[in-house]
């Protein structure tokens, strides 16, 4: 699998590894994400027609779209490596790794682990997953005619 595709072995152990420094690192009192997530929620709010959108956003939802969104490259990734056949491998990889993360969070200063973040991550995952399949169907679909001819 890894040695098939090299070039996206890499990009996913560099985006593991981008995963890793942004979850891994020791944090602050107040991470910066909450200052910059304070901010952009003022501004919004400052403008009436946004309104609708400001209303049901918070600091706290805002980490968790931020949570999902920072998976979704990973499930894409994980299914290229393994296959539309596999998906499932790809989802538990995701799982079993947030839930590491969030274990090893606990550990490191400055940083709180959050079952939350653990269903954040893995709908992040499973979004990601769902994307590459989508974007592969047409492949998928071609070579599945290929063989039954």
């Amino acid at each position: 699998m890894l040695h098939r595709h090299p070039f996206l072995s890499l990009l996913t152990l560099l985006y593991v590894g981008f995963v890793g420094l942004v979850t891994l690192t020791p944090g602050s009192d107040t991470p910066d994400y909450y200052d910059l997530a304070a901010r952009v929620l003022a501004r919004m709010q400052r403008y009436p027609e946004l309104d609708p959108l400001t209303y049901r956003l918070s600091v706290e939802r805002i980490e968790f779209l931020a949570n999902i969104g920072l998976f979704v490259p990973l499930g894409v990734f994980l299914l290229l490596l393994v296959g539309t056949r596999a998906w499932w491998v790809a989802l538990m990889a995701g799982i079993v790794l947030t839930s590491m993360i969030e274990r090893v969070q606990g550990e490191i200063p400055g940083r709180v682990s959050d079952p939350r973040d653990v269903a954040a991550n893995s709908i992040g995952m499973f979004v990601g997953i769902a994307v590459a399949i989508v974007l592969t169907l047409p492949a998928t679909l071609r070579r599945n005619r290929e063989r039954q001819a």
